[in-house]
């Protein structure tokens, strides 16, 4: 295993033996990852694995009981998730968070704004990341009516738009079709090409083993195994586990 490996050059955000326990359920148990600038890292894992508390208290949405999270040496734990914006880390949510009465444009400027682009700057970045998302076709529609796929898209857009340092994605490619994932897959290796540390939290798993340079598998909140695509594709872990040997078929692209 590489976790708590020794930070990359360029930077790195870590979760450093993260645990956390709900009412007794021990959710996450001595979690350790590690989110390099310049790399699409992955994070797979059966529902209930951890995945999202994991990326809630890399946030800063929820805390841990005991461990750290690290941004470039400094310790962030208890930073609030407003501020850890100042850190560079922005991610995008399940579900909602939209501005539903403002456009599809208006929603990307926004959080360019808050980060002190002027009012030209903003609109001009918005344009360009709708432009690099294939969104340009609903920039003036209003968040409230969007199909669910552009949904997820207009997210990924709103966390670029702060212009991050570590992007978190969690499930961006939920209700996307292959031609919209692939184009997703380019913009992430995009992204990541400009120094960008990206993590890809998905179920479609012919998306992770295409665009991720690096894979974690979580199971019943612990840390399973990691590693290189091809690497973890082929580890018996990955089918025996927890996650069956299905998810193995997807990954390697064979199932029907």
């Amino acid at each position: 295993m590489t976790m708590a490996a020794t930070p990359p050059a360029g930077g790195v955000l870590q979760g450093v033996s993260l645990s956390r326990a709900y009412a007794g359920v021990q959710a996450l148990s001595d979690v350790t990852i590690d989110i390099p600038t310049g790399r699409v890292t992955g994070l797979i894992g059966a529902n209930g694995a951890g995945k999202s508390t994991l990326v809630n208290i890399l946030t800063g949405y929820d805390l841990p009981d005991s461990g750290s999270v690290i941004a470039d040496g400094s310790d962030i734990t208890r930073v609030r998730p407003e501020r850890r914006a100042r850190f560079g880390v922005a991610r995008t949510f399940q579900h909602g968070h939209l501005f539903q009465r403002s456009t599809v444009l208006e929603n990307v400027e926004v959080p360019a704004l808050a980060c002190g682009a002027g009012r030209r700057a903003a609109r001009a970045l918005a344009r360009e990341l709708l432009e690099e998302l294939n969104l340009t076709d609903w920039i003036s529609h209003d968040a409230d009516r969007l199909p669910h796929g552009v949904e997820r898209r207009l997210g990924v857009a709103r966390a670029l738009a702060l212009r991050p340092r570590y992007v978190l994605l969690d499930e961006p490619a939920a209700g996307l079709n292959d031609g919209e994932a692939e184009h997703l897959r380019d913009t992430m290796r995009a992204v990541a090409a400009r120094g960008v540390g990206v993590l890809l939290i998905d179920h479609n798993m012919p998306l992770i083993f295409a665009s991720c340079d690096h894979i974690f598998v979580l199971g019943a909140g612990k840390n399973v195994m990691d590693g290189a695509p091809d690497a973890v594709r082929t580890d018996e872990r990955l089918a025996s586990s927890y996650l069956g040997s299905a998810a193995k078929q997807l990954a390697e692209g064979t199932a029907a």
